[in-house]
Protein backbone atom coordinates (compact mmCIF):
# COMPACT_ATOMS: atom_id res chain seq x y z
CA UNK A 1 0.00 0.00 0.00
CA UNK A 2 1.05 3.21 -1.20
CA UNK A 3 0.25 6.75 0.13
CA UNK A 4 -0.19 9.02 -2.86
CA UNK A 5 -1.59 13.10 -3.33
CA UNK A 6 -2.63 13.45 -6.66
CA UNK A 7 -2.87 17.02 -8.00
CA UNK A 8 -4.88 17.83 -11.16
CA UNK A 9 -4.50 21.02 -12.18
CA UNK A 10 -7.21 23.51 -14.31
CA UNK A 11 -7.44 21.94 -17.16
CA UNK A 12 -8.25 18.05 -15.87
CA UNK A 13 -10.96 19.89 -14.05
CA UNK A 14 -12.28 21.91 -16.92
CA UNK A 15 -16.06 20.96 -16.61
CA UNK A 16 -18.17 18.33 -15.15
CA UNK A 17 -16.85 15.43 -18.22
CA UNK A 18 -13.22 16.06 -17.27
CA UNK A 19 -13.89 16.35 -13.48
CA UNK A 20 -15.31 12.56 -14.15
CA UNK A 21 -12.20 11.26 -16.01
CA UNK A 22 -9.88 12.69 -12.67
CA UNK A 23 -12.58 10.99 -10.49
CA UNK A 24 -11.90 7.59 -12.67
CA UNK A 25 -8.30 7.99 -12.38
CA UNK A 26 -8.55 8.49 -8.68
CA UNK A 27 -11.22 5.44 -8.38
CA UNK A 28 -8.28 3.56 -10.05
CA UNK A 29 -5.55 4.22 -7.39
CA UNK A 30 -8.20 3.81 -4.28
CA UNK A 31 -8.96 0.39 -5.77
CA UNK A 32 -5.25 -0.43 -5.86
CA UNK A 33 -5.28 -0.30 -1.88
CA UNK A 34 -3.47 2.99 -1.66
CA UNK A 35 -4.42 5.75 0.57
CA UNK A 36 -5.05 8.81 -1.26
CA UNK A 37 -5.43 12.40 -0.93
CA UNK A 38 -5.91 14.76 -4.02
CA UNK A 39 -5.15 18.74 -4.35
CA UNK A 40 -7.01 20.31 -7.33
CA UNK A 41 -6.79 23.48 -9.21
CA UNK A 42 -9.57 26.00 -10.54
CA UNK A 43 -11.20 25.18 -14.12
CA UNK A 44 -9.14 26.64 -16.67
CA UNK A 45 -9.63 30.53 -16.72
CA UNK A 46 -11.49 30.85 -13.97
CA UNK A 47 -8.83 32.48 -11.65
CA UNK A 48 -8.39 34.59 -14.85
CA UNK A 49 -11.91 35.40 -14.55
CA UNK A 50 -12.19 35.99 -10.65
CA UNK A 51 -8.84 38.52 -10.72
CA UNK A 52 -10.57 40.71 -13.37
CA UNK A 53 -13.65 40.58 -11.15
CA UNK A 54 -11.55 42.27 -8.25
CA UNK A 55 -10.03 44.59 -10.51
CA UNK A 56 -13.48 45.64 -12.07
CA UNK A 57 -14.50 46.41 -8.47
CA UNK A 58 -11.64 48.43 -7.44
CA UNK A 59 -8.21 49.30 -8.81
CA UNK A 60 -6.39 49.45 -5.41
CA UNK A 61 -8.26 46.54 -3.99
CA UNK A 62 -8.12 45.09 -0.41
CA UNK A 63 -5.54 41.90 -0.54
CA UNK A 64 -7.36 40.02 2.08
CA UNK A 65 -10.62 40.55 0.00
CA UNK A 66 -8.94 39.55 -3.42
CA UNK A 67 -7.66 35.96 -1.86
CA UNK A 68 -11.49 35.39 -0.57
CA UNK A 69 -12.52 36.09 -4.36
CA UNK A 70 -10.00 34.19 -6.01
CA UNK A 71 -9.58 31.19 -3.11
CA UNK A 72 -12.99 30.33 -4.70
CA UNK A 73 -12.57 29.03 -7.88
CA UNK A 74 -10.99 26.17 -5.93
CA UNK A 75 -13.34 25.80 -3.38
CA UNK A 76 -15.71 24.98 -5.92
CA UNK A 77 -13.73 21.92 -7.77
CA UNK A 78 -13.03 20.20 -4.78
CA UNK A 79 -16.31 20.03 -3.79
CA UNK A 80 -17.61 19.28 -7.24
CA UNK A 81 -15.20 16.22 -7.46
CA UNK A 82 -16.20 15.00 -3.97
CA UNK A 83 -19.33 14.52 -4.90
CA UNK A 84 -18.34 12.59 -8.38
CA UNK A 85 -16.34 10.40 -6.47
CA UNK A 86 -19.29 9.89 -3.58
CA UNK A 87 -21.46 8.81 -6.50
CA UNK A 88 -18.91 6.39 -7.68
CA UNK A 89 -19.68 4.88 -3.83
CA UNK A 90 -16.14 6.29 -2.89
CA UNK A 91 -15.97 7.64 0.97
CA UNK A 92 -14.90 10.99 -0.65
CA UNK A 93 -15.07 14.58 1.26
CA UNK A 94 -13.79 17.63 0.94
CA UNK A 95 -11.40 19.47 2.97
CA UNK A 96 -10.79 23.32 2.86
CA UNK A 97 -7.63 24.71 3.66
CA UNK A 98 -8.94 25.88 7.09
CA UNK A 99 -10.23 22.74 7.94
CA UNK A 100 -6.74 20.95 8.49
CA UNK A 101 -5.41 23.22 8.57
CA UNK A 102 -3.32 24.61 6.04
CA UNK A 103 -0.88 27.20 8.35
CA UNK A 104 0.11 30.30 6.10
CA UNK A 105 1.94 33.37 6.60
CA UNK A 106 -0.39 36.75 6.29
CA UNK A 107 1.03 37.95 2.89
CA UNK A 108 -1.24 37.87 0.98
CA UNK A 109 -1.37 36.60 -2.60
CA UNK A 110 2.03 35.27 -1.83
CA UNK A 111 1.41 33.44 1.08
CA UNK A 112 4.22 30.74 1.96
CA UNK A 113 3.54 27.91 4.28
CA UNK A 114 4.11 27.32 7.30
CA UNK A 115 2.91 23.71 8.30
CA UNK A 116 -0.06 21.06 8.06
CA UNK A 117 -1.72 19.62 10.68
CA UNK A 118 -2.22 15.75 9.17
CA UNK A 119 -4.60 14.79 12.03
CA UNK A 120 -7.66 15.25 9.95
CA UNK A 121 -6.16 13.18 7.12
CA UNK A 122 -4.88 10.45 9.23
CA UNK A 123 -8.42 10.10 10.67
CA UNK A 124 -9.48 10.29 6.96
CA UNK A 125 -6.98 7.17 5.88
CA UNK A 126 -8.20 5.40 8.75
CA UNK A 127 -11.62 4.90 7.55
CA UNK A 128 -10.37 4.38 3.83
CA UNK A 129 -11.69 7.64 2.66
CA UNK A 130 -10.39 10.18 0.31
CA UNK A 131 -9.83 13.48 1.07
CA UNK A 132 -10.11 16.37 -1.61
CA UNK A 133 -8.50 19.84 -1.14
CA UNK A 134 -7.94 23.09 -2.60
CA UNK A 135 -4.92 23.94 -3.97
CA UNK A 136 -3.64 27.79 -4.17
CA UNK A 137 -4.63 28.41 -0.36
CA UNK A 138 -4.16 27.75 3.87
CA UNK A 139 -4.94 29.96 6.70
CA UNK A 140 -3.47 32.98 8.24
CA UNK A 141 -3.02 33.34 11.98
CA UNK A 142 -6.10 35.61 12.17
CA UNK A 143 -8.19 32.66 10.54
CA UNK A 144 -8.22 34.83 7.00
CA UNK A 145 -7.75 32.63 3.66
CA UNK A 146 -4.87 33.39 2.79
CA UNK A 147 -3.51 32.45 -1.26
CA UNK A 148 0.14 30.89 -2.48
CA UNK A 149 -0.07 33.55 -5.97
CA UNK A 150 -0.53 32.15 -8.75
CA UNK A 151 0.81 28.11 -9.68
CA UNK A 152 0.33 27.64 -5.95
CA UNK A 153 -1.11 24.54 -6.49
CA UNK A 154 1.76 22.25 -7.32
CA UNK A 155 3.38 23.93 -4.08
CA UNK A 156 0.03 22.39 -2.12
CA UNK A 157 0.24 19.34 -3.32
CA UNK A 158 3.86 18.90 -2.58
CA UNK A 159 3.81 20.46 0.54
CA UNK A 160 0.82 18.16 1.69
CA UNK A 161 2.68 14.90 0.44
CA UNK A 162 5.60 15.99 2.63
CA UNK A 163 3.67 16.79 5.79
CA UNK A 164 2.21 13.42 5.43
CA UNK A 165 4.92 11.60 4.29
CA UNK A 166 3.79 10.12 1.21
CA UNK A 167 5.52 7.93 -1.01
CA UNK A 168 5.09 10.09 -3.93
CA UNK A 169 3.44 13.26 -5.42
CA UNK A 170 1.78 12.97 -8.70
CA UNK A 171 1.38 16.08 -10.75
CA UNK A 172 -1.77 15.30 -13.38
CA UNK A 173 -1.12 18.10 -16.18
CA UNK A 174 -2.24 18.35 -19.97
CA UNK A 175 0.93 17.16 -20.87
CA UNK A 176 2.69 13.84 -20.38
CA UNK A 177 5.91 14.36 -18.58
CA UNK A 178 8.56 16.40 -18.96
CA UNK A 179 10.55 16.94 -22.60
CA UNK A 180 14.11 17.46 -23.60
CA UNK A 181 13.06 20.62 -24.88
CA UNK A 182 9.08 21.88 -26.11
CA UNK A 183 7.69 19.50 -28.44
CA UNK A 184 6.18 22.14 -30.70
CA UNK A 185 9.20 23.51 -31.90
CA UNK A 186 11.67 19.91 -31.99
CA UNK A 187 8.75 17.36 -32.88
CA UNK A 188 11.79 14.87 -32.26
CA UNK A 189 12.15 16.34 -28.52
CA UNK A 190 11.98 13.11 -26.26
CA UNK A 191 10.48 12.53 -23.19
CA UNK A 192 13.04 12.04 -20.09
CA UNK A 193 12.06 8.50 -17.94
CA UNK A 194 13.62 10.88 -14.90
CA UNK A 195 15.27 14.09 -14.03
CA UNK A 196 17.00 15.84 -11.00
CA UNK A 197 15.74 18.33 -8.74
CA UNK A 198 18.36 20.76 -9.64
CA UNK A 199 17.61 20.18 -13.36
CA UNK A 200 14.14 20.68 -13.21
CA UNK A 201 14.25 23.61 -10.61
CA UNK A 202 16.94 25.17 -13.57
CA UNK A 203 14.30 24.64 -16.22
CA UNK A 204 11.44 25.97 -14.55
CA UNK A 205 12.92 28.91 -13.59
CA UNK A 206 14.18 29.50 -17.07
CA UNK A 207 10.64 28.92 -19.26
CA UNK A 208 9.80 25.42 -18.42
CA UNK A 209 5.87 25.67 -17.96
CA UNK A 210 5.46 21.50 -16.40
CA UNK A 211 6.15 22.41 -12.80
CA UNK A 212 5.93 25.58 -10.64
CA UNK A 213 9.44 26.42 -9.21
CA UNK A 214 8.90 26.95 -5.64
CA UNK A 215 6.79 23.27 -5.97
CA UNK A 216 10.32 22.20 -7.05
CA UNK A 217 12.49 23.62 -4.58
CA UNK A 218 10.24 22.00 -1.28
CA UNK A 219 10.17 18.67 -3.03
CA UNK A 220 14.20 18.72 -3.45
CA UNK A 221 14.16 20.15 0.33
CA UNK A 222 12.26 17.21 1.81
CA UNK A 223 13.07 14.52 -1.19
CA UNK A 224 9.49 13.89 -2.27
CA UNK A 225 9.41 12.60 -5.23
CA UNK A 226 7.39 13.76 -8.04
CA UNK A 227 5.52 12.17 -11.00
CA UNK A 228 4.64 14.06 -14.11
CA UNK A 229 1.74 13.42 -15.49
CA UNK A 230 -0.28 13.57 -18.09
CA UNK A 231 -4.67 13.45 -17.33
CA UNK A 232 -5.47 12.60 -20.48
CA UNK A 233 -3.50 9.72 -21.46
CA UNK A 234 -2.63 6.68 -19.73
CA UNK A 235 1.08 6.75 -20.48
CA UNK A 236 4.19 6.58 -18.38
CA UNK A 237 5.36 9.94 -17.17
CA UNK A 238 8.38 11.15 -15.65
CA UNK A 239 10.28 11.02 -11.87
CA UNK A 240 12.00 14.00 -10.29
CA UNK A 241 13.77 12.67 -7.93
CA UNK A 242 17.15 13.45 -5.54
CA UNK A 243 20.39 12.58 -7.93
CA UNK A 244 21.18 9.52 -5.81
CA UNK A 245 17.81 8.30 -7.14
CA UNK A 246 18.04 8.99 -10.60
CA UNK A 247 20.13 6.27 -11.91
CA UNK A 248 16.92 3.80 -10.73
CA UNK A 249 14.77 5.48 -13.78
CA UNK A 250 18.01 6.23 -15.98
CA UNK A 251 20.52 3.47 -18.24
CA UNK A 252 23.22 6.68 -18.95
CA UNK A 253 23.07 9.92 -18.04
CA UNK A 254 23.36 12.94 -20.72
CA UNK A 255 25.83 15.87 -20.37
CA UNK A 256 22.59 18.01 -21.25
CA UNK A 257 19.60 16.95 -20.13
CA UNK A 258 17.07 20.32 -21.80
CA UNK A 259 16.86 23.31 -23.29
CA UNK A 260 14.29 25.66 -22.31
CA UNK A 261 13.49 29.24 -23.61
CA UNK A 262 11.64 31.90 -21.68
CA UNK A 263 10.30 34.98 -24.35
CA UNK A 264 9.41 37.29 -20.38
CA UNK A 265 12.73 39.12 -20.78
CA UNK A 266 13.54 42.96 -21.14
CA UNK A 267 16.90 43.83 -21.61
CA UNK A 268 17.46 47.77 -20.02
CA UNK A 269 20.54 49.47 -20.35
CA UNK A 270 22.17 52.32 -18.87
CA UNK A 271 24.78 54.36 -20.48
CA UNK A 272 27.67 56.29 -19.47
CA UNK A 273 27.88 54.93 -15.99
CA UNK A 274 30.54 56.21 -14.03
CA UNK A 275 33.51 54.30 -13.14
CA UNK A 276 33.68 54.73 -9.23
CA UNK A 277 32.40 52.65 -6.40
CA UNK A 278 29.20 52.62 -5.32
CA UNK A 279 27.31 53.23 -8.67
CA UNK A 280 26.54 49.65 -9.40
CA UNK A 281 25.16 49.35 -5.96
CA UNK A 282 22.86 52.42 -6.02
CA UNK A 283 21.18 50.94 -9.39
CA UNK A 284 20.99 48.16 -8.02
CA UNK A 285 19.39 49.00 -4.71
CA UNK A 286 16.16 50.18 -5.56
CA UNK A 287 15.50 47.36 -7.64
CA UNK A 288 16.02 44.78 -4.89
CA UNK A 289 13.90 46.72 -2.50
CA UNK A 290 11.00 46.63 -4.93
CA UNK A 291 11.78 42.95 -5.45
CA UNK A 292 12.71 43.18 -9.24
CA UNK A 293 14.18 39.59 -10.19
CA UNK A 294 17.31 40.92 -11.76
CA UNK A 295 18.59 38.23 -14.06
CA UNK A 296 21.41 38.41 -16.46
CA UNK A 297 23.92 41.31 -16.16
CA UNK A 298 26.45 42.48 -18.18
CA UNK A 299 28.93 45.64 -18.09
CA UNK A 300 31.35 47.01 -20.53
CA UNK A 301 34.06 49.22 -18.96
CA UNK A 302 36.53 50.54 -22.04
CA UNK A 303 39.43 51.17 -19.42
CA UNK A 304 39.74 52.19 -15.81
CA UNK A 305 37.92 55.49 -14.90
CA UNK A 306 35.93 55.40 -18.33
CA UNK A 307 32.20 55.58 -18.10
CA UNK A 308 30.73 51.98 -18.73
CA UNK A 309 27.65 51.04 -20.37
CA UNK A 310 25.62 48.45 -17.98
CA UNK A 311 22.94 46.06 -19.63
CA UNK A 312 20.75 43.23 -17.70
CA UNK A 313 17.51 42.01 -17.73
CA UNK A 314 14.00 41.86 -15.53
CA UNK A 315 11.03 40.20 -16.36
CA UNK A 316 9.33 41.97 -19.09
CA UNK A 317 6.08 42.57 -16.59
CA UNK A 318 8.64 44.56 -14.46
CA UNK A 319 9.83 47.03 -17.09
CA UNK A 320 8.10 49.99 -16.76
CA UNK A 321 8.40 49.83 -12.25
CA UNK A 322 11.94 49.12 -13.44
CA UNK A 323 12.49 51.84 -15.29
CA UNK A 324 10.45 54.45 -13.47
CA UNK A 325 13.05 53.09 -10.15
CA UNK A 326 15.83 53.73 -12.73
CA UNK A 327 14.88 57.46 -12.96
CA UNK A 328 14.53 57.64 -9.68
CA UNK A 329 18.82 57.48 -8.93
CA UNK A 330 19.55 58.90 -12.63
CA UNK A 331 20.43 61.97 -10.78
CA UNK A 332 22.64 60.10 -8.02
CA UNK A 333 24.44 57.86 -10.23
CA UNK A 334 24.95 59.97 -12.90
CA UNK A 335 24.13 57.76 -15.80
CA UNK A 336 23.13 58.96 -19.62
CA UNK A 337 20.46 57.12 -21.20
CA UNK A 338 17.90 54.27 -20.38
CA UNK A 339 17.34 51.53 -23.37
CA UNK A 340 15.39 49.62 -23.01
CA UNK A 341 14.23 46.05 -25.29
CA UNK A 342 11.32 43.39 -24.94
CA UNK A 343 11.95 41.87 -28.33
CA UNK A 344 15.03 39.45 -26.68
CA UNK A 345 14.74 35.71 -25.38
CA UNK A 346 16.52 33.59 -22.97
CA UNK A 347 17.44 30.78 -24.04
CA UNK A 348 18.91 28.13 -21.53
CA UNK A 349 21.13 24.45 -21.47
CA UNK A 350 20.27 22.60 -18.23
CA UNK A 351 22.14 19.71 -17.21
CA UNK A 352 23.81 17.87 -13.95
CA UNK A 353 26.62 16.84 -16.64
CA UNK A 354 28.22 20.60 -16.95
CA UNK A 355 29.32 19.99 -13.49
CA UNK A 356 32.11 17.39 -14.65
CA UNK A 357 32.81 18.60 -18.53
CA UNK A 358 34.37 21.37 -19.71
CA UNK A 359 33.33 22.72 -22.92
CA UNK A 360 29.46 22.89 -22.58
CA UNK A 361 29.77 26.77 -22.80
CA UNK A 362 31.95 26.53 -25.73
CA UNK A 363 29.71 24.50 -27.63
CA UNK A 364 27.02 26.54 -26.99
CA UNK A 365 28.44 29.49 -28.60
CA UNK A 366 30.05 28.13 -31.17
CA UNK A 367 26.57 26.95 -32.53
CA UNK A 368 24.63 29.76 -32.29
CA UNK A 369 27.64 31.77 -34.09
CA UNK A 370 27.55 29.18 -36.73
CA UNK A 371 24.05 30.22 -36.79
CA UNK A 372 25.27 34.01 -37.39
CA UNK A 373 22.86 34.36 -34.01
CA UNK A 374 24.48 37.34 -31.91
CA UNK A 375 24.74 36.47 -27.81
CA UNK A 376 23.44 39.73 -26.23
CA UNK A 377 24.18 38.72 -22.31
CA UNK A 378 25.20 35.16 -20.67
CA UNK A 379 24.68 33.86 -17.38
CA UNK A 380 25.36 30.12 -15.90
CA UNK A 381 24.63 28.82 -12.79
CA UNK A 382 26.81 25.08 -11.69
CA UNK A 383 24.04 22.97 -14.00
CA UNK A 384 22.90 26.01 -16.51
CA UNK A 385 24.14 28.31 -18.74
CA UNK A 386 21.82 30.90 -20.57
CA UNK A 387 21.91 33.52 -23.29
CA UNK A 388 20.12 36.24 -23.97
CA UNK A 389 19.79 36.51 -28.13
CA UNK A 390 17.02 38.32 -30.77
CA UNK A 391 14.24 36.85 -30.36
CA UNK A 392 13.43 36.30 -33.65
CA UNK A 393 16.19 33.53 -33.59
CA UNK A 394 14.08 32.01 -30.59
CA UNK A 395 13.27 28.40 -32.33
CA UNK A 396 15.90 28.62 -34.46
CA UNK A 397 18.45 28.30 -31.15
CA UNK A 398 16.29 25.72 -29.57
CA UNK A 399 16.36 23.66 -32.67
CA UNK A 400 20.52 24.11 -33.06
CA UNK A 401 21.35 23.55 -29.39
CA UNK A 402 18.82 20.27 -29.14
CA UNK A 403 20.78 18.89 -31.69
CA UNK A 404 24.14 20.03 -30.76
CA UNK A 405 23.77 18.44 -27.16
CA UNK A 406 22.48 15.23 -28.68
CA UNK A 407 19.63 15.20 -27.48
CA UNK A 408 17.18 14.51 -30.84
CA UNK A 409 15.30 11.03 -30.97
CA UNK A 410 16.13 9.02 -33.29
CA UNK A 411 13.76 9.13 -36.19
CA UNK A 412 10.65 6.57 -35.97
CA UNK A 413 11.27 3.86 -38.34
Amino acid sequence: MLRIVMKFGGTSMAGIERIRHVANLVKREAERGNQVAVVVSAMAGETDRLVQLCREAASLYDPREYDVVVASGEQVTSGLLAITLQGMGLNARSYMGWQLPIRTTAAHASALIDGIDVDVLERVFGESGIAVIPGFQGVAADGSVATLGRGGSDTSAVALAAAMKADRCDIYTDVDGVYTTDPRIVPRARKLSAITYEEMLELASVGAKVLQTRSVGLAMRYNMPIQVLSSFEDRPGTMVVGDDRIEDYKMERQLITGIAYDKNEARITLTGVPDRPGSVAAIFAPLAEANVNVDMIVQSVPRAGERSDLTFTVPTASLAHSKALLEGVREEVGFQEILTDTDVVKVSAVGVGMRSNAGIAAQMFKALAGRGINIIAITTSEIKVSVLIPEEYTELAVRVLHTTYGLDAEAAE
